[in-house]
């Protein structure tokens, strides 16, 4: 089982330029209640470090490059992200890791939920924990 699920969205544009719609529902595989992006980040240092018990997210490198790890407790994942036009779905339950920031790098994430700091795991023997007892597995 992959655990890097990533979507190519359609670019639209023409000698101009190029567009890139997002729409909840439709090419994001939720309805997007909140956006946030990450930029200014200083080289050697990694971000994330958590999971969400039932956020799910999107992850979309606008400018540069980043690489995510991706682990559901059993397994281990790497991608790089570096196009505006993929994204990354971070499905809850999923441990993730970002690194290896590009200068410059924009990321944007799309988020099914509101900030919830009761939804974070934030201990890694907490979230292998909880996925080798399946305490969360209902809230996929």
């Amino acid at each position: 089982m992959s655990l890097i699920n990533l979507f190519d969205f359609p670019v639209l544009g023409d000698d101009r330029g190029a567009l890139v719609v997002l729409e909840g529902n439709h090419n994001i595989p939720f309805e997007i209640k909140r956006v946030y992006y990450i930029y200014g980040t200083v080289q050697g240092i990694a971000r994330g470090f958590h999971a969400h018990k039932t956020l799910k997210q999107v992850a979309i490198c606008l400018k540069g490059s980043c690489r995510f790890i991706m682990d559901d407790g059993k397994n281990k994942q790497e991608v790089t992200l570096a196009s505006p036009d993929k994204g990354l779905l971070i499905d809850s339950m999923q441990w993730h890791e970002m690194y290896d920031f590009s200068e410059g790098c924009i990321l944007m994430v799309l988020a099914d939920q509101v900030y919830d700091e009761s939804d974070y795991i934030r201990e890694y023997s907490t979230f292998i924990e909880a996925v080798n007892t399946h305490v969360y597995s209902s809230a996929k």
